[in-house]
């Protein structure tokens, strides 16, 4: 696999020359994987997509597809396949016509073309829905055509920009499923756009997360999850619950954290300040224990229990400590969750790896 086939090279997009939505950004991609550029709105990623198809110029640095340099080509000579959240579908068309949009422009025989719309009507499970006109689909059904549009003049690279946005979270988990399915039987190069992280998490070969047009990190779902390179990724990924202390010394691989309410905890080094400095102890609300644990092996913080929250498979509940912080703690629904009075005084544990030393923002 061709590890380098699009390539970012230090590219910077300002449209005044002063202020940069994007600073500095380089990223290879192979071919065939699916890369998804996530962070919070204003953040650079879509700017890039667009940049990449050839929609926005790029103010300096370099991108390269397949070894060539593509930052002068036409975006319609890119060979790129592109899907919108809002579809983009030509109303007064046929879901075939639709379809057959792209062939046309590029001028394949009609009964190839015919052939064509068939096949991905058929991908896309929608093979009886071809005389059918946009407005009499569903949104999933509508995003099914965007995507085999998208897919069906065999572009190298597909971009798509959020484009599970407009649809209820039953449809978007359905279109997750469906996305993964035909890159995986396709095997065409995916760019993604998002801010859901758990549509990040679920799709995604490697995820580049997004801050101020600077890309804080990127790697495989589970490394952004479990070994966040700074606080910002730690919280934008998932939840956490971040207690602040000051870093009191560092042993190996191991860091030593003096809590604000002068509790002593150990936990992994990730990204610290120096010794003596604020540090953040970060740790997710699914990895604390309620009550008495193992505590030669765990940390634990005497917490006030304020409130609890059923969500159906699981339940959170909400502490105080003794220095005003909150926690959330998150279990699974099951006979093992325990049942808490207000006020009521516990233990929180966790174990050594389950919690990360952060330098703070």
């Amino acid at each position: 696999m061709d590890s380098r086939y699009v390539q970012f090279k230090n590219v910077k997009k300002s449209y005044d020359r002063h202020n940069f939505v994007v600073k500095d950004f380089s990223l290879d991609i192979a071919k065939g994987e699916f890369v998804t550029l996530l962070g919070p709105s204003g953040s650079g990623k879509t700017t890039c997509l667009m940049m990449l198809a050839g929609f926005e110029d790029v103010t300096s640095g370099a991108i390269e597809v397949n070894g060539q340099l593509i930052t002068h080509v036409a975006p319609y000579n890119r060979n790129i396949g592109m899907v919108f959240q809002h579809y983009a579908l030509f109303p007064h068309m046929t879901v075939a016509e639709n379809l057959a949009y792209p062939l046309h422009v590029r001028k394949m025989p009609k009964e190839k073309i015919k052939a064509k719309v068939h096949e991905f009507l058929s991908l896309v499970e929608l093979e009886y829905f071809g005389n059918r006109y946009p407005g009499q689909l569903s949104g999933g059904q509508k995003q099914r055509v965007a995507l085999a549009r998208s897919l069906i003049f065999e572009p190298s690279i597909v971009l798509m920009d959020e484009p599970l946005g407009a649809l209820d979270k039953n449809l978007r988990e359905q279109m997750q499923f469906e996305i993964k399915r035909l890159h995986e039987q396709l095997g065409f190069t995916a760019i993604y756009v998002t801010h859901d992280q758990t549509e990040a998490l679920t799709m995604s070969d490697r995820i580049a997360v997004f801050e101020d047009g600077v890309v804080q990190q990127c790697a495989d779902p589970s490394t952004l999850y479990e070994r966040p390179a700074n606080a910002f990724v730690a919280d934008f990924l998932g939840e956490n619950n971040h207690l602040p202390g000051t870093l009191t010394k560092v042993d190996g691989e191991h860091a030593h954290i003096e809590l604000s309410d002068g509790t002593e905890v150990v936990a992994t080094a990730i990204n610290c300040p120096d010794v003596g400095e604020p540090c953040l102890l970060a740790v997710r609300p699914e990895n604390f224990f309620i009550g008495d644990k193992d505590e030669v092996k765990s940390n634990q913080v005497l917490a006030t229990f304020v409130t609890r929250l059923y969500v159906g498979d699981f339940i959170r509940y909400f502490f105080k400590l003794d220095d005003d912080r909150d926690v959330m703690v998150k279990l699974l629904n099951d006979q093992q969750a325990p049942t808490l009075q207000v006020g009521e005084l516990t233990s929180l544990t966790w174990s050594i790896s389950d919690g990360l030393a952060l330098d703070q923002p």
